[in-house]
């Protein structure tokens, strides 16, 4: 099923579910108020016939309410689920018509120096990152971030293919996932609180005789209520045994506030891992990488049922805000004691294993993010990689953020290490759009993700490119030295004979027009002599005429522009050869300078 249709039905399914389930919720008010109405036409009823008959009316009725209201709670879950698949749908449809403007930019992730992050938009507004982003916690979106930022060794990107693939096919498994995590995302800062948190020493469990007095207060405590209600001791004796243990429930909390500090308000983000952690264990995966994600939960006993036990602790231990409760809790069972103890229990346990659960489930959102792409544009295909350095073979290629109805595409070939490709052409024509055409697909593709093409055939590589430079007045910098530094990272990169493939786009643009064709040619031949794969666009057609010095290396083509009196057509369409319209002339004219 194309993935419109599937957005559309599941669509239209979700909020048939999601309108019976308010209808439920509204059925569910009414009955706990007739519960409570029931109950008081109980006692009315039943008053003249005995307490007992009162009594057993009232037991049930208050069974049955409390039934309601579970059944309520329950419910209201299941709406905000649905509700937020709902969304899911919606935000998908729209994505599919060029509109992926409600995910996040990514822009807290922007490096401050990077080989091509800048130039190929991986994060902004109109950004890779946004387009592909489906995760939901800060970790996720990380992981995604680090995977178009840093090329995969090519064992790793052939079994992310294999993971994307799988998830693509599994769109109830991605959808629910990104649901639970929409509820309450997981923040860094949650993970930084637990994690400083597992790596201090136990405040409580090294002091072994909290494990008898734990069970000896309380049993003190309770036998002392029950014998004055009894009367089998006197009252004073009750106030005495009380005192003593609200004193030490008073010393005991001085520690454990500060402990549940660090691990509060975090509840709400434990049912989200918990949930999420638990729809992981339940797939079944035939991928080597997403068998390897879920073996991190399934080590040594199912990772959700640990943070189900985490969540009932850190929830047991939040009544201590309840100052009624916490009182007599405290007074009779020591409570905020034991469940410090227990706190404590499950950190020793799980030392070892908290990272792993998040970093875990930082992959999995990544992975579902390029399997939604894979979903949504199954005319886009998977590269085929060629170990040995260099080739690039691409057929049909597309800018993966142009709309299709927009988007015209190309084809790129570059045989081996030995070609270079120089590209040139008029203002506007599309030389510019058809180098960050292949730097993006290259990025997808280092990622183990889905290329807009119908054929991509490449060499493991680390892309970089000199194209958007800007100055820097944080740095005193000026563009033409950004530029400088720039190109200087390329050079030690080509010189250390590392698999690069290089993009370049009108360099070394800051300088005089002497200067900037002397310098280009010279780095040009530098890169010839360094057996660099590489594509350079240019406006400087003489630049073309290298191919005579190097006629089996230097591969010429051009966008071109057609001039009908004073207007320019462009068809964005590469061809072979040297571009021999030129518009800037005419474009200076439109604008008022008379030439």
């Amino acid at each position: 099923m194309e993935a419109e249709a599937f957005y559309k039905q599941k669509l239209a399914s979700l909020q048939w579910e999601l309108e019976q389930l308010l209808k439920k919720r509204k059925g569910l008010g009414i009955l706990r108020l007739g519960s409570i109405l029931a109950l008081i036409a109980a006692f009315w009823l039943f008053w003249n016939m005995g307490w007992l008959y009162v009594l057993a009316a009232s037991l049930i009725l208050v069974a049955v309410f409390i039934k309601l209201l579970y059944d309520d709670v329950e419910n209201k879950e299941k709406i905000a689920l649905t509700k937020n698949l709902v969304h899911i749908q919606q935000t998908e449809l729209k994505a599919l018509q060029g509109d992926y403007f409600s995910f996040d930019t990514g822009e807290k992730h922007i490096p401050k120096e990077h080989p091509y992050c800048n130039d190929m938009d991986i994060f902004g507004h109109a950004s890779l990152f946004r387009f592909l982003n489906r995760t939901t916690s800060q970790q996720g979106s990380a992981a995604l971030a680090h995977s178009l930022l840093q090329a995969a060794p090519l064992p790793e990107i052939l079994e992310k293919q294999k993971a994307i693939k799988e998830l693509a096919s599994l769109p109830h498994f991605r959808h629910f996932l990104q649901a639970y995590g929409m509820q309450q995302p997981l923040t860094q800062n949650t993970q930084t609180r637990l994690v400083s948190w597992i790596e201090e020493p136990a405040s409580f469990i090294q002091f072994k005789p909290w494990r008898w007095i734990k069970m000896v207060l309380p049993a003190i405590a309770c036998s002392i209520t029950l014998a004055a209600i009894f009367k089998l001791v006197n009252m004073n004796v009750l106030y005495i045994t009380y005192f003593l243990m609200a004193v030490v429930a008073y010393q005991i909390n001085k520690i454990v506030g500060p402990l549940h500090h660090k691990v509060s308000e975090i509840t709400a983000e434990a049912e989200t891992m918990l949930q999420s952690l638990s729809l992981i264990e339940k797939q079944a995966f035939e991928s080597l990488l997403l068998q390897q994600i879920q073996q991190e939960y399934l080590q040594q006993n199912q990772a959700s049922v640990k943070i189900a036990r985490l969540k009932k602790i850190l929830e047991r231990l939040d009544i201590r805000y309840n100052v009624f409760a916490s009182f007599f809790l405290n007074i009779l069972l020591q409570w905020n004691l034991q469940q410090a103890l227990a706190l404590e229990e499950w950190k020793a346990s799980e030392k070892n294993k908290l990272t792993g659960w998040f970093t875990a489930l930082s992959k999995m959102e990544a992975l579902c993010s390029f399997a939604t792409l894979h979903f949504n544009q199954k005319n886009w295909v998977f590269p085929i990689f060629h170990p040995v350095y260099f080739k690039l073979q691409a057929t049909a290629l597309g800018h993966p953020l142009i709309p299709i109805k927009q988007r015209v595409n190309n084809d790129a070939c570059i045989a081996s290490k030995e070609n270079m490709m120089l590209v040139t052409g008029s203002n506007m024509a599309g030389k510019s759009t058809y180098l960050r055409s292949i730097g993006t697909n290259i990025v997808l593709a280092m990622a183990g993700a889905p290329v807009c093409a119908s054929q991509f055939e490449i060499s493991p590589v680390q892309l970089m490119s000199s194209m958007r430079i800007t100055d820097n007045l944080e740095e005193n910098t000026s563009t033409f030295y950004a530029e400088l530094k720039k190109l200087k990272s390329i050079i030690e990169k080509v010189n250390a004979h590392e698999p690069v493939f290089i993009l370049l786009d009108e360099i070394l643009r800051g300088t005089n027009s002497f200067d900037r064709h002397t310098g280009s040619v010279a780095f040009i031949k530098q890169l010839l002599q360094q057996h660099t794969a590489a594509i350079l666009a240019t406006h400087d057609v003489e630049l073309a005429s290298l191919e005579k010095e190097y006629p089996q290396r230097i591969l010429n083509y051009h966008f071109d522009v057609q001039v009908q009196g004073e207007e320019l057509y462009f068809d964005y369409t590469l061809k072979p050869g040297i571009c021999k319209s030129m518009n800037a002339s005419i474009l200076m004219k439109k604008i008022g300078i008379e030439l």
